[in-house]
């Protein structure tokens, strides 16, 4: 697979705030966190969620992207690991995540979560909505197959 793909997949995915991690057949809303030059993705939760409790097994997890601003749409697989990785959740810290902490960085519910993701199936569109029902009007007319920009599968990181 073309490295250009798995870059331009990185890139849309780092203006992608939210997501669904698939934990035991549960869906749960999430925001990843990613860093630059790590393959990782990095999650923040607290103990005894699905996620954290998935983690503390190394559990496998699915995480889907759905974002026709950004197009682009993914579904990742991978691993989930506890991480105490202090420097690490310094780099992720942020504002949403301090609003569900109380005592911020050094709350003993906070638990930081490492997704290693392994593989994915990725569409990558250069327009939303719009663009789409254009190139479905245009397939009816022509009677050509409509442009729904790039679809495949890389391996990752």
């Amino acid at each position: 697979m073309s490295d250009d793909v798995k870059t331009e997949f990185r890139d849309r995915l780092e203006k992608v705030r939210t997501g669904m991690l698939e934990v035991d057949g549960r869906f749960l809303p999430m925001s990843h966190n990613l860093i630059e030059n790590d393959p990782h993705f990095w999650f923040i939760t607290a103990k005894e969620t699905p996620m954290a409790k998935a983690a503390a097994q190394s559990a496998q997890a699915r995480y889907t992207i759905c974002s026709d601003g950004k197009g682009l749409y993914a579904d990742i697989q991978g691993a989930l690991e506890l991480s105490n990785d202090q420097e690490k959740l310094d780099e992720v810290w942020s504002v949403i995540a301090s609003s569900w902490f109380e005592e911020g960085k050094q709350d003993p519910d906070l638990q930081l979560v490492r997704y290693t993701p392994a593989k994915a199936e990725v569409w990558l569109t250069d327009s939303g909505a719009i663009g789409f029902l254009y190139e479905v009007a245009k397939a009816n007319i022509t009677g050509d197959q409509p442009d729904m920009g790039t679809h495949t599968s890389i391996t990752l990181p």
